[in-house]
């Protein structure tokens, strides 16, 4: 049996990741649980479905509640006991949303353990930290994000060629709701319009980051951070599909690329599995049934966040983490509406137009670079026209 914790427990992530426990009985166990605190039921059903040996909550709000109605266990609290969590386990699933999810990657791969990474927050903000990280003895880290994971197989399948064969990655992004409008047909966009994703099913921050495309920015910048292709090397192509997960293009011409039904438990089951595979087969194509594969450049004139992830990517040091930070913060503002959705690029270009050329040397620097981050966008967003 391999012992899974899992961070983020409650979130979209977390919930797949006991689905994917519960079709696998007899190679997984969860050992330990961790969310925000906010979804008290949820927590509670998973903890007496499972059984773990620890519960985490970031917040203490409902803490007396959650010690009558959880089962025994070991209950912490905060952020320094949800992100324990990375040591509990032999595979510890990174389902934290934002920011907060650096601390559980950290102490995961400080312990020498293997990380199936959801939180892709913790390699654009904390890149140089996080690489450091992954040299401890034991550490692995294996990327859930369906894109990098994809890349991931399809890099492992031409192993032998090694990465310096690598010419590009390609990596495939939905569209999100908005696919073919121009920026003026987006003036109007409501929240429930952005969180209305064609294909996936996610967590709203996540849905917003997709309709703006700024979920592919990041992932552009993770993909850098993950398998050390300069940036000229990374492209984006819309597939509104959603089969073709992404593409590695080798020096020969040949370009190898993963497919399967979007379904998040794949790359789920791939991570608590690596380097194995695991029996259930999430995202099996009925190939009879699969008439078209569509691809197409991106707009950036109509989603210029992707343009502000590549330009903070190659500044490099804490400007990812300025882009991440300003980011959520204007996506917050707008699931909010205090903004509008077609004012979350110009938010977080803005915000960065103020950043302050501080190094990313130290987990304590970049959480520093957050902090003021987050501090500038909320002055613009409190001014903001």
């Amino acid at each position: 049996m391999t012992t899974v914790a899992i961070a983020g427990s409650t979130g979209s992530i977390g919930t797949q990741t006991l689905e994917v426990v519960a079709a696998e009985p007899d190679r997984y166990q969860v050992v330990a649980l961790g969310a925000g605190g906010g979804n008290v039921d949820l927590l509670v059903a998973q903890a007496h479905a499972v059984g773990p040996a620890v519960v985490a909550v970031a917040e203490a709000t409902h803490l007396d509640e959650l010690k009558v109605r959880l089962p025994p266990c070991e209950l912490r609290v905060g952020e320094e006991g949800l992100a324990s969590l990375g040591a509990e386990a032999e595979v510890c699933v990174n389902g934290v949303v934002g920011f907060a999810g650096l601390a559980v990657t950290l102490a995961a791969l400080g312990a020498g353990r293997r990380l199936a990474l959801a939180n892709k927050e913790s390699l654009i903000a904390g890149g140089p930290v996080v690489a450091r990280a992954r040299a401890a003895t034991g550490a692995e880290l294996v990327p859930v994000d369906s894109e990098h994971c994809a890349v991931h197989q399809c890099l492992r399948a031409m192993a032998p060629d090694g990465p310096d064969r690598v010419a590009r990655i390609v990596l495939t992004a939905s569209g999100g709701p908005f696919r073919g409008r121009s920026r003026a047909e987006l003036a109007g966009v409501s929240v429930d319009d952005a969180l209305a994703h064609p294909t996936w099913s996610m967590g709203p921050k996540i849905t917003v980051d997709s309709s703006t495309l700024m979920n592919k920015g990041l992932e552009v910048i993770e993909a850098h951070e993950l398998f050390g292709v300069d940036y000229d090397r990374i492209e984006v192509v819309v597939h509104p599909q959603s089969v073709v997960h992404s593409m590695v293009e080798f020096t020969d011409g040949a370009t190898v690329a993963q497919l399967s039904l979007p379904d998040m438990r794949l790359p789920i089951g791939y991570a608590l599995a690596w380097p194995d595979r695991i029996g259930t087969p999430f995202g099996r194509i009925d190939w009879s049934r699969l008439s078209r594969l569509d691809f197409q450049p991106p707009d950036h004139d109509a989603f210029p966040s992707l343009g502000l992830a590549y330009e903070a990517g190659r500044v490099g040091g804490t400007v990812p983490a300025w882009l991440n930070a300003a980011n959520e913060v204007a996506v917050a503002a707008f699931l909010d509406r205090a903004i509008s959705w077609i004012s979350i690029p110009d938010v977080v270009a803005a915000a960065l137009d103020r950043h302050d050329g501080s190094p990313a040397d130290s987990a304590d620097e970049v959480i520093a670079a957050d902090r003021r981050a987050r501090e500038e966008t909320r002055r613009l967003i409190e001014r903001w026209p």
